[in-house]
């Protein structure tokens, strides 16, 4: 296996996760960026292409990187790559070593798997989400709703957080059909003891229905868009 680059030819935007009862800021997630803060698919097709199965090692060791120069002091969300569920294991030590040597330990790590994916390995996931976890580092569902097995899942695998969606989060205040679904996943996830996080909140309605139906983390431009190289911090005083 090739050796990965010093540096990745890319950088990273931060998001704040925050909650929604008080605007304190739970966790920052790292979002791939362009050197120039060119949009993310571009950035990650290209270092696909070029790193294969090592992109997300790469990944994670530049944004964990990024996170400490800029001050970190909240848990850090950071993505696998499609496909890449194997790479839990390949990756776990070289991460957490990566994040302990800058200070931030293993348990302010958070990592964010899509459903799609953990379906098409779940045996696989699930003796990586072992190691993970007896390491300290926390699970979330990503997109939690736009696959169709999400409820499945739940019952083989219970993650430390779900985010729910951005497609169902959209307009939620006044769509009957999707209020109803997210009632049931927040019953749900509250009896499992999962913690809830409401994605794509872009509207000053739909932050207000989430944290009155009890949703207790949420992210999203109208709380705060994602800062190219800094941890910007969220709108709440205009928000509460």
């Amino acid at each position: 296996m090739s050796e990965l680059p010093a540096r990745p030819d890319c950088s990273f935007a931060f998001q704040p996760i925050v909650d929604l009862r008080d605007g304190r800021v739970e966790a920052y997630e790292a979002l791939a960026r362009g050197r120039g803060g060119e949009p993310a698919n571009a950035t990650l097709a290209r270092l696909a292409g070029q790193f294969d199965r090592q992109t997300d090692k790469l990944l994670h060791r530049e944004a964990l990187r990024l996170a400490a120069d800029l001050g970190l002091e909240t848990r850090l969300s950071l993505n696998l790559m499609p496909s890449n569920i194997e790479s839990l294991r390949d990756s776990l030590e070289g991460t957490i070593r990566v994040a302990e040597s800058l200070r931030i330990g293993a348990e302010r790590l958070n990592l964010e798997i899509v459903e799609t994916e953990i379906i098409e390995d779940t045996r696989g996931f699930l003796i990586a989400a072992n190691q993970l976890r007896a390491a300290g580092v926390r699970l979330s569902i990503d997109d939690f709703g736009a696959g169709f097995a999400g409820l499945t899942l739940l019952t083989r695998f219970q993650p430390d957080s779900v985010k729910i969606d951005m497609s169902i989060v959209r307009d939620i205040h006044a769509d009957g059909p999707r209020q109803a679904i997210v009632r049931g996943i927040v019953r749900t996830c509250t009896d499992l003891g999962i913690d809830l996080v409401a994605e794509g909140i872009e509207s000053e309605a739909e932050f207000d229905w989430c944290r009155a139906e009890g949703i207790a983390f949420g992210q999203g431009f109208y709380i705060a868009r994602p800062g190219f190289e800094t941890l910007p911090l969220p709108l709440f005083a205009e928000l509460a």
